[in-house]
This record gives structure tokens, C-alpha cells and sequence, in this order.
């Protein structure tokens, strides 16, 4: 995957309590990292005009909410402290009940890590999967550069 294939790239500064003794990011600290990626993707689609009006409910939409229940994260380089890194956040495919997220994290023109990230769309009370509504689909589809498989 190319850089220019993320809509959303977030800069974020790597802070001292992020680096470990070896004086390189700790490895679970890029699943936050990920995170605000996704929170920013959240954000730009919003501000993008994605602020629909399925059943009463802006983003996430439906009366629902996204659960992570898969991550897979191939590293490729070491960020360290002060680095300027760009956290770049897609979604790549919808099943019926899921969202399949693409990340990237790069330190200028280097990648340090690609994740893949399965979200599963689900009721918040009973917490049971519940189909990804069309309108959302249809927004992040107007959103991204890459049309998402599924839509």
C-alpha cells in the first residue's frame, strides 16, 4: 500500500514515556497510536460530511458501537523519542457484521508498521453483532481514495 492511499494522516510526536530502555517505542504503544488513528478517521469523516442520521445516531451509526476483535501488526522499523510520526488510517472491507481497518504508521517517507484490524459492528447493550448500516458503508466509500470492498 502506498501513502497516498490514506484520506486521513494524523501527526503525532512520540513522547518520552513511549520509548523503552533500548531507547525505541515500547511495541504496544503503537496499538495507541492506531487507535487515534481511528478516532481521527472518525473525526475527519464527520467533518467530511459524514454526519448521517440513521435511527437518531451520528457516527458510529445504527445505535451501535465497533469492538476490536482482531489485530495484526507487522513492524518494520523503530520510531523513537521526539519522532514526527503520521499514522495513517483506511477502511479496506466490510462484511456483513464487520469493518476491515488498514493502518500504517511512517517516520517521513519510511514505514515503520502496517496493522490490520477487524472491528465487529455490535448492539452497546446486549453487545450482539448487528449488520453495518448502508449509510455508513456509503459515507466511507464517498470518504476514502480506495473504495472499500463490500460497499
Amino acid at each position: 500500500m502506498a501513502r497516498d492511499d490514506f484520506r486521513l494522516l494524523h501527526t503525532e510526536r512520540v513522547r518520552w514515556g513511549e520509548a523503552d530502555m533500548q531507547g525505541v517505542v515500547f511495541n504496544a504503544h503503537y496499538l495507541t497510536y492506531i487507535d487515534i488513528g481511528v478516532t481521527e478517521y472518525f473525526r475527519a469523516l464527520q467533518e467530511d460530511g459524514g454526519k448521517m442520521d440513521v435511527a437518531g445516531d451520528t457516527l458510529p451509526v445504527g445505535g451501535g458501537d465497533f469492538f476490536m476483535v482482531r489485530t495484526e501488526l507487522d513492524y518494520h522499523a523503530s520510531a523513537e523519542f521526539d519522532d514526527l510520526i503520521d499514522i495513517g488510517a483506511r477502511i479496506a472491507r466490510f462484511g456483513r457484521t464487520s469493518v476491515e481497518w488498514i493502518s500504517e504508521i511512517h517516520r517521513g517517507d519510511e514505514h515503520l508498521l502496517t496493522a490490520r484490524l477487524v472491528y465487529v459492528h455490535a448492539d452497546v447493550a446486549s453487545k450482539t453483532s448487528k449488520a453495518v448500516p448502508q449509510a455508513f458503508k456509503d459515507a466511507v466509500a464517498a470518504f476514502e481514495r480506495i473504495r472499500p470492498e463490500g460497499v
